[in-house]
């Protein structure tokens, strides 16, 4: 199994496809193809430029059939090189170019929602995909700046949004920002669209592992799980009943006394990042791994 930082990878029998969401980003794709360099040369492995919504065409165009793939593995976000080019415009850590685009080559930017978008959409974008509750203050206080001046870098946004820190120190940027990078991303519209071209794929005992990195992601992974899958033990998909399970890290595999079921889901809770991995990647503390498996 051929493991890729942020990207899709399907893997069949002697073949891992690597479809990547932010390796639309040509300089991210480079280096996945330097890192699967022999699995390359012998055709294991064939890189793929594009959209997780697009999944199953790529598929398709690639010679994969629906019902032939073993594992697919979405890990969801942006890139931590991303994150620290300044020139991407991911974060305000660093002055940037207030961009926000993983791929360079579409359109809408964050300077565009910030300079052209009306308040009551800024904060709508701030609230709903930063889950700000200090939004429409920070709206306001945008339109206000853009009067005097175009909003063109990550540290100009992050002074006109100003304000001390969370109760937990956490930056008053951190979530407008994430908000203003899924709406230019549309991050979350594609999540969606890749989950059943995902369970399409997969052959019988084939497994889908998504890997996302806030509540937003994961909300949309647990509650589509929930409505297509079955849990361990004959447990209905209801939330209620999910969460009277015990509370177990470990993954519940599928075993021949399980009810019929097409999916199953294999993860009672999310797997998350032990102390001694969080240590070596402290980003890793925020990601949650969720798993289905395709029986029939």
């Amino acid at each position: 199994v051929c493991m890729c930082v942020f990207v899709c990878v399907c893997v069949c029998v002697n073949l891992c496809v690597c479809v990547s969401y932010s390796n639309k980003d040509p300089s991210a794709l480079l280096m996945a193809g330097k890192r699967l360099e022999s699995f390359r040369a012998d055709g294991r492995a064939i890189l793929v430029s594009g959209n997780f919504e697009d999944m199953g065409r790529l598929a398709a165009e690639n010679g994969i059939e629906k019902g032939s793939v073993d594992g697919i593995l979405l890990d969801i976000g942006t890139s931590s090189l991303q994150i620290d080019e300044a020139e991407r415009g991911f974060s305000f850590m660093r002055d940037g170019p207030l961009d926000m685009r993983m791929d360079p080559r579409q359109g809408l930017t964050a300077a565009d929602i910030v300079n052209t978008w009306d308040e009551e959409e800024i904060a709508r974008v701030i609230y709903e995909y930063g889950e700000e509750r200090k939004s429409r203050s920070m709206a306001r206080k945008i339109v206000a700046a853009r009067e005097l001046k175009p909003i063109d870098t990550t540290l100009e946004l992050c002074r006109v949004i100003g304000g001390p820190r969370h109760g937990k120190g956490i930056h008053p940027a951190t979530l407008a920002f994430q908000g203003l990078r899924i709406a230019v991303n549309r991050e979350l519209h594609v999540l969606q669209q890749a989950l059943p071209q995902a369970v399409e794929l997969l052959r019988p005992g084939g497994r889908l592992g998504v890997i996302s990195f806030h509540s937003l992601e994961d909300r949309i992974v647990k509650t589509w799980f929930l409505e297509v899958g079955m849990l361990p033990r004959g447990k209905k998909n209801k939330y209620a009943q999910f969460s009277k399970l015990e509370e177990e890290d470990e993954v519940m595999f599928a075993s021949p006394d399980e009810p019929d079921s097409d999916l199953l889901i294999l993860t009672k809770r999310p797997i998350v990042a032990g102390e001694a991995e969080t240590k070596l990647n402290p980003r890793a503390r925020s990601a949650k791994l969720r798993v289905l498996e395709k029986r029939r």
